[in-house]
């Protein structure tokens, strides 16, 4: 009896724990009867917030949502401009569930992968439309903000009909048949909604970002080409610049040399002008006093000069007057005169 009873114990604890759920913070719960969502009376699927529930152990099983926001980073895509130029563009996409059954019955489950594809696809398609629209400068100033505002509205709101550059790709054609699904499994009961934005899919995007927008690698090279090759003309225009101011500085010092030591010679020539003019002067005063004294003493320093060596010789006239010393040899004496003056005089031996 006692076994039995410890048995039967157990297995209402069995029974009572299979029969607790809990949903954790930052998620919601939906609860599947033999792999079919729960519903309320309006058809819609029951989803459980953040606490403890219960549920019939055995027959349902629970699906938890991650109800907080999620980061999807994608990978860098080349885009176009309006100037048909291209752009190597990085970004990131932040979204959560708005609608949890929604999102539950569009994406066959929950399934993240499948939202994700998705929303992916549809940004993608998104962004290359509004960067289409701009230039490049438009893209990198003020107008970014703008451009990454009317992405997030587009993607949760979606575009009209009568736009004139919407047209079905393969990602609106895939949420339309989810929403179609969804509409289907609920019997219209869901509020109708744009089929293709991703409210269809019960995601609310919270922000995109731009984080980089690079140019595609030839066109880097290209534009560091064209620039270094303009650094370069600039370069060899300072250079030549500073060549020319060279040269205007090295001229103008050459000349003011040239200027200089011609205004030296000029001062030294005429120093030794007046020099050479002081000296004959004083030689002409000196030798006015005894012309006969001055000729004699030329005669013998020229005598002194004829003849050097006694190899030397001389072919002149014995009438010259350049011998007239030698023929009358005479004697050189210093007189007085009454006045006392000394006098020179030439006198024959």
């Amino acid at each position: 009896m006692r076994k039995l009873l410890m048995l039967i114990m157990v297995i209402l604890l069995m029974v009572l724990s299979t029969s607790l759920f809990v949903v954790q913070e930052g998620q919601r719960g939906i609860v599947l009867c033999f792999g079919k969502v729960l519903r309320d009376s309006d058809n819609k699927p029951l989803v459980y917030n953040p606490g403890l529930h219960t549920k019939i152990p055995f027959m349902e099983t629970v699906k938890n949502l991650d109800a907080r926001i999620q980061t999807m980073e994608n990978q860098a895509d080349r885009f176009v401009t309006m100037e048909k130029k291209d752009l190597i563009v990085d970004s990131y996409i932040q979204w959560r569930i708005s609608d949890f059954s929604r999102y539950y019955l569009a994406t066959g489950g929950g399934d993240v992968s499948q939202a994700e594809v998705l929303l992916k696809r549809k940004f993608s398609d998104r962004l290359r439309s509004e960067l289409g629209r701009l230039d490049v400068k438009e893209i990198v100033t003020d107008s970014r903000n703008r451009l990454m505002t009317d992405v997030r509205e587009a993607l949760n709101n979606g575009t009209s009909g009568d736009d004139e550059e919407m047209h079905l790709t393969a990602a609106d054609n895939a949420i339309a048949s989810a929403a179609a699904r969804v509409e289907s499994e609920t019997n219209g009961t869901q509020p109708a909604v744009n089929p293709n934005s991703m409210t269809a899919l019960g995601i609310e995007v919270v922000d995109v970002r731009i984080k980089q927008i690079n140019l595609p690698t030839e066109v880097s090279d290209a534009i560091y080409q064209r620039m270094r090759a303009e650094r370069e003309a600039v370069a060899r225009r300072h250079r030549s610049q500073g060549q020319e101011e060279a040269e205007k500085l090295r001229a103008t010092a050459d000349y003011k040399v040239t200027r200089t030591l011609a205004e030296a010679k000029k001062q030294a020539l005429i120093i030794r002008g007046e020099a050479d003019a002081s000296t004959a002067k004083l030689y002409a005063e000196a030798f006015s006093e005894d012309p006969a004294f001055y000729a004699f003493i030329r005669s013998l320093r020229a005598y002194e000069n004829s003849f050097n060596s006694k190899n030397d010789v001389m072919v002149l006239s014995p009438e010259s007057d350049f011998f007239r010393f030698m023929k009358s040899p005479k004697i050189l004496c210093a007189d007085t005169d009454p006045n006392g003056s000394r006098t020179h005089s030439i006198r024959a031996r």
